[in-house]
């Protein structure tokens, strides 16, 4: 349950960062955005992958 968790966090924490550079909150290198923007998508996929697990396990 602890794994979900953290994966979830982390997700969003990227998401998070991400919309605030996209608003302009703060700025970045454009290396460190493109960074930034991969770490997102593979957060939420592993997130997706791992709620999967839960949800088939509990099947």
């Amino acid at each position: 349950m602890t794994r979900i968790f953290i994966t979830t966090v982390t997700a969003l924490l990227f998401v998070i960062l991400v919309l605030m550079n996209f608003l302009g909150y703060w700025t970045a290198n454009h290396s460190i955005q493109i960074l930034f923007f991969l770490i997102m998508v593979v957060s939420i996929f592993n997130a997706g992958i791992e709620t999967s697990k839960i949800l088939k396990n509990r099947s």
